[in-house]
């Protein structure tokens, strides 16, 4: 039985799942993209997140503990056919990473799902990625909730209606005068 046994096993033993889990997280903060399973995505992205709320605290205790989680792996560029060291996973995610999420309480990836299928076993594929600053103020002017969208039709419901009164109501005293000019007209 598997009561409140949290995690999926992915047809994995322990360890390559905590290996597995380790490498795509590091490609994700190096490339801050990564092509993946959605049963992959979805396990690793919970991981991800808990590594960056690590590294929007920025202290010792929080880099140890993120050395011990995921590992301080090189990231190495090519510059004019040879291999150069450009830093490391843990360095990019408190100095790059951390920094830039501090104003967000929390959701700093995504999963899109992909039309494409991967090539060997015709599985599907989803891009998991690192939200950018840019989608940050797209969504403050955005509505968040069908709640307050609603709210926001009905209100605007309610001043159509009133100003349909009230130009009724105007219409009925323009009305009113005009009969009391021609009445006064008459006498």
């Amino acid at each position: 039985m598997r009561h409140r046994v949290a995690g999926r096993r992915l047809g994995r033993t322990g360890q390559h799942r905590l290996a597995m889990r380790r490498n795509l997280v590091a490609s994700l903060i190096q490339h801050e993209t990564v092509s993946t399973t959605p049963e992959k995505a979805k396990e690793v992205k919970t991981f991800a997140e808990k590594l960056i709320t690590l590294a929007k605290k920025g202290t010792l205790s929080a880099r140890r503990r993120a050395i011990a989680m995921l590992g301080n792996r090189d990231i190495i560029g090519y510059e004019d056919g040879k291999a150069v060291k450009k830093g490391t996973i843990i360095g990019k995610l408190f100095s790059e990473l951390g920094p830039r999420y501090l104003d967000r309480p929390g959701g700093y990836t995504r999963i899109i799902r992909l039309s494409l299928r991967r090539l060997g076993d015709n599985g599907r594929l989803v891009l998991l990625q690192l939200i950018g600053e840019d989608e940050d103020s797209k969504k403050q002017g955005r509505a968040s909730t069908k709640r307050t969208h609603r709210r926001k039709a009905r209100q605007t419901a309610r001043a159509k209606e009133a100003l349909e009164v009230e130009e009724a109501v105007e219409a009925e005293e323009v009305g009113e005068t005009n009969n009391q000019a021609e009445k006064t007209d008459q006498h």
